[in-house]
């Protein structure tokens, strides 16, 4: 049941991103949904199948840009890898994990979408990129992690109850 609700709520993530919140820039960085909810969904205790929900999210956000095909699933999926590694260390402090893995994954993806628009022959200056995309960016989705957190946190005691002892 899990990865049947993850196809519409990818979608609403997607659509949500690219009607509204990419109108709300800081500087020319924006906040990435997808990214954020992918890794509070990847550092849930109960959660097993982060994994195919890195691939719905991948497949689902790459037909909504113009990145080359498969850009944002090989960012996702490594994303996906770096917080259950980073839960699997710091299993006491999600947040911590969730902050970690928020920092450096939106670097990641920031850095695999320069390198995929380089690659078409588009050429942006690089320290400009890392001022005015990188940075505000990371910045935003720091901000929006542990709210996005709370409501994954919330779906996933829905989708996984906790057991009660007879």
């Amino acid at each position: 049941m899990a990865l049947a609700i993850s196809f519409p709520l990818f979608a609403s993530l997607v659509i949500l991103q690219s009607a509204i919140i990419s109108r709300m820039p800081l500087l020319q960085g924006t906040a990435d949904l997808v990214l954020l909810f992918l890794i509070s969904w990847a550092i849930q205790e109960k959660v097993s199948n982060a994994w195919q929900w890195a691939v719905v999210a991948g497949v689902i956000a790459n037909i909504a840009t113009a990145l080359p095909f498969g850009t944002l699933l090989i960012a996702y999926l490594l994303i996906t890898s770096l917080a259950q590694l980073i839960k699997r260390r710091i299993w006491k402090a999600p947040l911590l994990a969730l902050l970690a893995t928020t920092l450096i994954g939106s670097v990641i993806v920031n850095l695999i979408s320069y390198l995929a628009v380089s690659t078409k022959g588009i050429l942006l200056p690089f320290f400009q990129v890392i001022e005015l995309v990188i940075l505000p960016g990371t910045l935003l989705n720091l901000l929006l992690a542990i709210p996005i957190y709370i409501l994954v946190r919330d779906l996933a005691l829905w989708l996984y109850p906790e057991e009660l002892e007879v």
